[in-house]
């Protein structure tokens, strides 16, 4: 017999759910039954699965620790590496916030990948705020994905009810985001601007046009020149409809393409920088999050900005084009677009 005890950041869920979190290698046939049978039981009676679980009820389950165990393995055969090069820049008892270097995937593409996700577990092992154990009920994830060549803020919920506010602050657009970037030719004035996007997924691209066209969705790009020079542009974009590779496509289909992406960009240009820096990814950094003031935030969390610092070689390019002259990117200093 097991007996668990449900968490505070593991409350307001149904409990079949739970069980089916619990029980990951089963199906909801076998959960259903069990619970029928009283081989499941919760606060010491007999359930239906659709109750509402709160902190402290008493889940027993009388299986055996091979048939749990069954049902349990190869879940965690995952390796948690501890990441010196990814550092936390933001943390409190719901969310963590990373600064994910470019070349780091945000989430598993193949099960043979280690992505920011591993790290971020592993991190909460290694720091003892949680075991594997803790993963059964609930397993920490990342909540925003950046492409595997954007460095730059990534969140990550450390309990189910922040993985669930961070999913519906993220479905209605309520986080500001803001990226930095350098991009070929000059750019003079902040501007927002629309268009439509569609993904290829044979080709990996998506293709930009300024009107609607089958299958395509309306994207939203502010932006706001910081200084330019060489005919680059330093540039802070905010990113209001959050697509794939909107941000790159957009800025190409304005004939303003970003430094260092091989999709989207200037081949020429980027060979140099490529050849002169071993520049091998674009130069877009996910740089501040806002959370918003109203709504159901927790306190500790309203209004707060998180932002990540901008990698070394990032700035070095900046520095080397005279591109840092006006530089003024602290989050108290900028307006927001």
């Amino acid at each position: 017999m097991r007996e668990l005890t449900v968490k505070k950041e593991e409350a307001k869920q149904r409990f079949d759910k739970y069980l089916v979190r619990y029980l990951q290698n089963t199906g909801i046939g076998f959960i259903y039954r069990m619970l029928r049978k009283k081989n499941i039981t919760l606060n010491g009676k007999k359930a239906k699965g659709n109750e509402v679980l709160k902190e402290g009820d008493i889940i027993r389950l009388f299986l055996s620790d091979e048939t749990v165990y069954k049902f349990q393995n190869g879940r965690f055969e995952d390796q948690f590496p501890v990441a010196d090069h990814m550092k936390v820049i933001f943390e409190n008892n719901q969310i963590l916030a990373v600064n994910k270097p470019a070349g780091m995937l945000s989430q598993k593409a193949e099960s043979k990948d280690v992505s920011a996700n591993e790290y971020v577990l592993g991190y909460l092992i290694s720091s003892g705020q949680m075991t594997t154990d803790d993963f059964y009920s609930y397993r920490p994830g990342i909540c925003n994905r950046l492409d595997r060549n954007t460095s730059g803020v990534l969140l990550a919920a450390k309990t189910l009810p922040a993985a669930r506010l961070m999913s519906d602050l993220i479905k209605t657009h309520s986080l500001e985001k803001y990226y930095l970037t350098i991009v070929q030719g000059v750019i003079k004035t902040k501007c927002q601007v629309s268009a439509y996007i569609k993904k290829d997924p044979s080709a990996n691209k998506v293709q930009v046009k300024p009107f609607y066209f089958d299958g395509s969705q309306k994207i939203e790009t502010a932006y706001d020149p910081v200084i330019s020079h060489n005919d680059l542009t330093f540039l802070r974009v905010r990113l209001i409809t959050g697509k794939t590779h909107q941000i790159r496509a957009h800025l190409a289909y304005l004939g303003h393409p970003v430094i260092g992406d091989i999709k989207y960009g200037n081949r020429k240009l980027d060979e140099y920088y490529k050849g002169t820096y071993g520049l091998k990814h674009q130069l877009l950094h996910a740089h501040q999050i806002y959370f918003p003031k109203q709504g159901e935030i927790p306190a500790d969390l309203s209004g707060v900005c998180i932002e990540a610092p901008l990698p070394d070689l990032f700035f070095q390019i900046l520095k080397d084009n005279g591109l840092t002259d006006t530089l003024t990117l602290n989050s108290e200093e900028r307006t927001r677009i």
